[in-house]
């Protein structure tokens, strides 16, 4: 089975929301299907602020991966966020993240991403190593910290 990136259009929002619902809930993270397909339609509808990638045949994708982007002077240019990345868990092992995030990876430094950052969350050894392996290092610039919207 190919690990075939596809960037992802308005018409594999009823392809995605499934999977990102499985994601999610391994995650812990509880949301509506409505709220999945608000956060999903401009990226899927060109927006330049991410984008969404099929992993595996279009038709019937294994995965997914969001991105978000922004500028930044630190980095000399855009940059970009891993947001989600999935793989169904009946093909994981199989060596297909590697595979898409590779193509993705060199995707994106042809078009002239700068850094690419993501996050991962406590435990999950065998995604840290992956994204080592992938060229990722651990930040040493300090705690990354979130604003969410509370009082100012």
């Amino acid at each position: 089975m190919s690990a075939a990136l596809h960037l992802a259009s308005a018409e594999d929002l009823s392809k995605i929301v499934p999977m990102m619902s499985a994601c999610e809930a391994a995650a812990g993270v509880t949301r509506s299907d409505a709220e999945r397909e608000a956060a999903l339609a401009p990226l899927l509808e060109g927006s330049p602020h991410g984008a969404v990638w099929l992993i595996g045949p279009r038709r019937s994708p294994v995965g997914y991966v969001t991105l978000s982007f922004g500028w930044s002077i630190a980095a000399g240019g855009l940059e970009g966020r891993v947001d989600q990345v999935f793989i169904r868990p009946s093909v994981r092992g199989r060596g297909m993240g590697s595979e898409a995030l590779g193509a993705l990876l060199g995707e994106l430094r042809a078009s002239g991403l700068k850094a690419l950052h993501l996050d991962i969350p406590p435990g999950h050894t065998r995604a840290e190593g992956l994204y080592r392996r992938m060229g990722f290092r651990a930040a040493e610039t300090g705690q990354r910290m979130t604003w969410s919207g509370g009082p100012i």
